[in-house]
C-alpha cells in the first residue's frame, strides 16, 4: 500500500520540482540582471505563465493517459512519461495510434481479454455481453482531467500568444540606447567570447543582430585622471555597417563611432561623474569583431 501510494506522489513531487526550478531560475536572473529593468514585467510574467500551463496541460493530459493505461492493462507509468516529456501534442498523438483496446477480467481464469470478446481465449469460458455493457457505456473517464487539461492549453495559448505579440511591437521594452536603464535585445549575437575581469571588457563576436546592444557596468573613481581607453578591429565590415560605442550616465550620453579605428581610443572623463556608468557597443552589421574596453 506504501509503494502504491508513494509511486503516485512522484509525479506530483517531480512537477512541483521543475516548477521550484524554473522559479529559481527567474530569481537568478532578476538578480543577475539589474532586475527587470528596462523591460515591462508583463512580459516575463506572460512567459512564466505560458511555462506554468505548458506543464500543468502535460500533467493533466499525463495524469488522464495514467487512468486510461490503468483500464486498458498497459504500462501506465511509461505512458504517463511519454505524454509529459513529449508535449502533450505529440505524446497524446503517440499514445493514441499505439494503444491497446479496453480490457476486462475473465470471472473464470482471471486472464485480462477485450470486452468485446465472446469467449475468453486462454480458457475458453462464454462471456456474458450485460456486464461489459456497463463499462462501454461508462463514457469519458475522468473528464475532469480532460477538461482542467484543455483549460490550461487554452491559458497556455494565451499566454504565448500575448508574449509574442508585445515582444514583436515592442510594447514594454527600452530600446533606447541612451537610455540610463538596462536596455534590451529581442535579437541574437553569436560570441566567441565575453568576459569582464580586472575592469577589462573583452567582446568578440562573428555576427549580431542589426542594432544589438551589448552591455557591460564600469565603475568612473577619478573623472579628471581616467580614460576611457578602447581597441576594437572589425574584420568584415559589409556597406553602411558600422561599430558604435557608447557611454550613458543618467543624462549624459556620449558615442564613437569605432568601426575602422586606425589605433586605440582614448577619451578623457572628466564629462562625467564618479560612479556607474554604462558602456555599450551598438553593432549594426559589422562581423568578425574584436574589441578590448576598459577604464584607466
Amino acid at each position: 500500500m506504501n509503494y502504491t501510494k508513494k509511486n503516485r506522489l512522484l509525479p506530483f513531487i517531480g512537477i512541483a520540482a521543475i516548477l521550484l526550478l524554473i522559479f529559481i531560475r527567474f530569481v537568478l536572473f532578476y538578480l543577475k540582471s539589474d532586475g527587470f529593468s528596462g523591460l515591462s514585467i508583463r512580459l516575463p510574467v506572460l512567459l512564466f505563465c505560458f511555462i506554468l500551463f505548458a506543464l500543468c496541460t502535460s500533467a493533466f493530459f499525463a495524469a488522464w493517459v495514467y487512468q486510461d493505461c490503468k483500464r486498458r492493462g498497459d504500462d501506465p507509468v511509461l505512458w504517463a512519461v511519454v505524454v509529459f516529456a513529449a508535449t502533450p501534442f505529440l505524446g497524446l498523438l503517440i499514445y493514441f495510434l499505439h494503444r491497446s483496446e479496453t480490457k476486462t477480467i475473465c470471472p473464470a481464469c482471471g486472464h485480462r481479454i477485450s470486452v468485446k470478446a465472446n469467449y475468453c481465449e486462454e480458457c475458453g469460458t462464454h462471456i456474458e455481453k450485460e456486464d461489459n455493457g456497463m463499462m462501454l457505456n461508462q463514457g469519458t473517464h475522468h473528464l475532469k482531467l480532460m477538461i482542467a487539461g484543455m483549460v490550461s492549453m487554452v491559458l497556455m495559448t494565451g499566454c504565448l500568444t500575448g508574449f509574442i505579440a508585445n515582444a514583436a511591437a515592442r510594447n514594454g521594452i527600452n530600446t533606447d540606447v541612451t537610455s540610463n536603464e538596462q536596455v534590451w535585445n529581442l535579437g541574437a549575437i553569436s560570441m566567441n567570447h565575453n568576459s569582464y575581469l580586472d575592469g577589462v571588457w573583452k567582446l568578440d563576436f562573428r555576427s549580431a543582430s542589426k542594432g544589438f546592444l551589448k552591455e557591460q557596468g564600469m565603475t568612473i573613481a577619478d573623472p579628471d585622471a581616467q580614460l576611457l581607453y578602447a581597441d576594437v578591429s572589425c574584420g568584415t565590415v559589409p556597406e553602411s555597417a558600422s561599430l558604435i560605442l557608447w557611454l550613458v550616465q543618467k543624462d549624459n550620453a556620449i558615442s564613437f563611432d569605432v568601426t575602422n579605428l586606425s589605433e586605440p581610443l582614448e577619451y578623457p572623463l572628466n564629462e562625467f561623474e564618479a560612479g556607474k556608468v554604462r558602456v555599450r557597443l551598438e553593432i549594426n552589421g559589422v562581423k568578425n569583431t574584436v574589441s578590448e574596453i576598459c577604464i584607466q
